[in-house]
């Protein structure tokens, strides 16, 4: 936090403790309604939060309390009565009552609808029927929809009626007496066109859409891609249902690297922040990728007991760092697959193009890695164990150049692999790469062994 908002939450601290309630009003009047949740949240009890929140300005109500938590919308909407349920509803957009009625529990969701206007609580329950993923669920129907034979000047008589409760007004869509999406205009090519001249002249004529079934995480790379502030959502019929705006897709984009980060980590996805999270629930996202790879380990487990009796124990000292090296070469090949798959950077079709790439970066790779194990080994750790012969050095050195390019094309084709079996690649990440990319270090360290030495 930076030093000019700390000293602004003391400020306001100091207003609400003091009772300086007109003050503390001023000052949040200047204040962004994030910067005003993330205060509620973290400065103040839940009783204090409440009776806080009753004192924020009507204007700036609905704002901040869409920022809070779920927890804490819950806590204040059992405070509200329908009268002040009903207003902090209606000065809400569509797409943001939805995202809290999906997270609340039955009771409180019966309240919210109740309290909703009929048409309202149509459109609701219809954006409620769209999968979880989709763009449906993303998508809000407050947006502005213009006819292509309107005059420039009709456009913004139109905006201006229109455009108070609109989620924006900047991209304005035309459509046709069937609702059909036939262009794209912005305020910008309104401004700079003459008041006379015709929509249908001025519009985009091939905007690009989403479909209402489309996968959440390919619109926000839609976002990504086009710089756009706005996209439409068209249904099979062509119709224009809704809008989905770049706060959305960003609010995607920041869970979906969440997740995937949770999950390349061995963690069950949550969505709730880390310090919300109980110790119980911590303990249910981590302990079964434990438990499998307390499992999984049982093959390595093996492959050492299997040689156990052929090998020396000078060189059962370096099995842990050949598996550790061969482990972090993998994760980096992973990591950077999975990212480059989630951005669309990577397909499927690309596997061998990929594969080259980094076949070439881990010969370089390792031929760097075993040049500096040769040295450590031979320099270091023959320091304390002088029995290490220049054979054994060399050997080890040479199983650290195959492991790690062999954990280069492992960490690089299982997610593009589980991509194409329609798995989630950051999955398959950390348990099975790690189990395979040992069990292949292992068997190929022993193996050579084996066969050099003995």
């Amino acid at each position: 936090m930076s030093e000019e908002m700390e000293m602004l939450y003391e400020k306001l601290t100091h207003c609400f403790e003091t009772r300086k309630f007109a003050d503390l009003r001023m000052t949040l009047l200047d204040m962004e309604p994030a910067d005003i949740a993330q205060f509620m949240e973290n400065n103040l009890e839940e009783k204090e939060q409440i009776m806080f929140f009753r004192l924020l300005p009507k204007e700036l109500a609905s704002d901040v309390f869409i920022e809070t938590e779920t927890d804490t919308q819950e806590a204040l909407i059992k405070t509200f009565t329908d009268k002040e349920l009903k207003a902090v509803i209606d000065d809400m957009f569509l797409d943001d009552t939805v995202d809290i009625i999906e997270e609340m529990p039955a009771n409180v969701v019966k309240r919210i609808l109740k309290n909703s206007d009929p048409e309202n609580r149509k459109q609701i329950n219809e954006l409620l029927e769209y999968p979880d993923d989709s763009a449906g669920s993303l998508m809000t129907p407050e947006f502005i929809s213009l006819s292509a034979s309107m005059t420039v000047e009709r456009a913004f008589d139109k905006i201006r009626q229109t455009g108070l409760n609109k989620e924006t007004i900047y991209t304005c869509y035309v459509t046709n007496r069937k609702k059909i999406l036939v262009g794209v205009v912005t305020v910008k090519d309104l401004l700079l066109a003459n008041k006379e001249d015709i929509i249908e002249n001025i519009m985009d004529a091939n905007p690009i859409t989403v479909e209402t079934l489309e996968d959440k995480e390919q619109v926000a790379q839609k976002f990504s891609k086009y710089d756009f502030i706005a996209l439409p959502v068209i249904d099979k019929e062509g119709c224009l249902v809704g809008i989905i705006t770049v706060d959305d897709a960003v609010d995607v984009i920041q869970e979906e690297a969440t997740e995937d980060i949770q999950k390349m980590a061995a963690i069950l996805p949550s969505e709730k922040p880390y310090l919300k999270q109980s110790v119980w629930s911590i303990w249910m996202g981590r302990i079964p990728w434990l438990v499998l790879l307390l499992v999984t380990s049982t093959f390595t487990s093996m492959i050492l007991v299997g040689y156990e009796s052929r090998l020396s124990p000078v060189l059962y000292a370096f099995v842990p760092m050949l598996m550790g090296t061969a482990g972090n070469a993998g994760g980096q090949s992973s990591v950077t697959v999975i990212r480059a798959i989630a951005v669309g950077d990577v397909e499927f079709r690309d596997i061998f193009r990929v594969i080259w790439k980094e076949l070439r970066a881990g010969f370089f790779l390792g031929l760097t890695i075993a040049i500096i194990c040769f040295a450590k080994i031979w320099f270091l750790d023959r320091l304390y164990n002088p029995d290490i012969t220049i054979l054994e050095t060399a050997l080890i050195s040479a199983v650290c150049f195959i492991s790690l390019l062999m954990a280069k094309l492992v960490g690089c084709i299982l997610p593009l692999i589980a991509k194409k079996c329609r798995l989630d690649p950051a999955v398959v990440a950390s348990p099975l790469m790690t189990t395979i990319v040992d069990a292949l270090s292992l068997i190929i360290y022993c193996s050579l062994a084996i066969v050099i030495l003995i």
